[in-house]
Order: structure tokens, then C-alpha cells, then sequence
């Protein structure tokens, strides 16, 4: 994945947690980072596929599976919490570019 879609995948995963704060800090859905890295390749067979520094110095990852197109994005925070933010299916990886200035498309 290039750096522009890195960056682009990191701003959805901060926008996710922005808007699902109460649901990331809700106990369930978070656990020390080994067991949540554990758990998604164990159960989903899902890997991390980018990586970004988020608010607070919490780190946003998103895992994928190639196999199955599952995703998950989780934020760690500083106290090594991993807390789950969002999940899906039918992941892909695009090297879109960006449109020329002045051609919003």
C-alpha cells in the first residue's frame, strides 16, 4: 500500500474512533494488545496492514485478511490497552491517486 493510502486508511481508523469512543472503552471490546493481535490471526487470520500514530499517543492499526477480506481497525493506548474500533468484510488494497488539484472528483 502506498504512503498517500497509508495515510488515507489512518485518517478513516481516527474518524472511526473519534466517533465510537464509548464503544472502544467499553471493557469487551478491548484487552492487552498481544491477546487482541493473537486472537485476530488465530480466529480471522487477519495481519496488520498499516499503522499510524493517533490522539493521545494511542496507536491506530488496521488488520486484513487476503483470504477471507475480513478487516479490523484497533487503537492501543498509551497504558497498552487494545481497544476494537471497527470490523468488516471485503478489504482491498488500492494505490489510487489523487486527483489533480482543482479537480474535486
Amino acid at each position: 500500500m502506498n504512503k498517500r493510502m497509508m495515510i488515507g486508511a489512518m485518517g478513516f481508523g481516527i474518524l472511526a474512533l473519534a466517533a465510537t469512543t464509548g464503544f472502544a472503552q467499553n471493557a469487551r471490546n478491548c484487552a492487552p494488545r498481544d491477546v487482541v493481535v493473537e486472537r485476530l490471526a488465530e480466529k480471522y487470520g487477519e495481519a496488520r496492514q498499516s499503522i499510524g500514530l493517533g490522539a493521545n499517543n494511542s496507536v491506530v492499526e488496521i488488520f486484513a485478511a487476503g483470504e477471507t477480506g475480513t478487516w479490523t481497525i484497533t487503537v492501543t493506548m498509551a497504558n497498552g490497552q487494545t481497544c476494537l474500533v471497527a470490523s468488516g468484510q471485503n478489504f482491498e488494497t488500492l494505490a489510487e491517486v489523487l486527483p489533480a488539484k482543482g479537480n474535486d472528483a
